[in-house]
């Protein structure tokens, strides 16, 4: 993880206004209603607008990032919401989650730097209890047409740092697929993330 990736997400969350809005992402959020509330992960959650609204349903909310600046954020719209979240800061190897601790794990536009993202979905797969979830959404390798057309979308621009279907089967072998589909959608999630992108949308159960 360089200084140059920590910097650029520091200096976008340390704008006041949210940078993907306070609302959740509408397939987190629909994926949630269909679960019983239990103990859930958010990586790479930013400025905390999924796992507050996580918290609001009753899931017992824990969260991490590289931003200190998200984390502020995070925790200020999670006293608005009148809830909590267990959230830190730093490199996931070096963080404390327990083991097959949690029910779900979410990961939303979560693009870790390509040198260490199958380090960090083997971790999180083993922070994950047998039964639980993995919910994902994410930019896939078409985005980047989209991107061109349109740069108010958002999104990484270098296509390593984006999804393919088989880049996830590969990274998480040992689950039970529930849907993992490449499909257009159309985004309206603060700054950043405005109009018509392709995205790799996947659920799976661990065996």
């Amino acid at each position: 993880m360089t200084d140059t990736w920590l910097q650029l997400w520091n200096d976008r969350y340390r704008d006041p206004a949210y940078a993907y809005g306070t609302s959740p992402n509408e397939f987190l959020e629909h994926q949630l209603q269909k679960l019983e509330p239990g103990t859930i992960l958010f990586g790479a959650e930013g400025e905390g607008r999924n796992s507050v609204y996580a918290a609001t349903l009753g899931w017992k909310v824990h969260a991490f990032d590289i931003s200190i600046e998200g984390k502020q954020k995070a925790l200020k719209l999670a006293e608005e919401n009148h809830v909590s979240i267990d959230y830190q800061v730093g490199l996931l190897p070096e963080l404390d989650f327990t083991n097959e601790h949690f029910d779900a794990i979410a990961l939303v536009y979560a693009h870790f730097p390509t040198n260490i993202r199958s380090e960090y979905h083997q971790l999180l797969e083993k922070k994950l209890r047998k039964g639980g979830y993995i919910i994902m959404e994410a930019f896939s390798k078409n985005h980047l047409e989209y991107r061109n057309r349109n740069p108010k979308i958002g999104g990484p621009g270098d296509l390593a740092l984006l999804f393919s279907k088989e880049e996830l089967k590969s990274d998480f072998p040992n689950y039970e697929i529930l849907e993992l589909e490449e499909t257009e959608v159309t985004l309206h999630e603060g700054l950043y993330h405005n109009g018509i992108g392709s995205v790799i949308r996947f659920v799976g159960r661990k065996k």
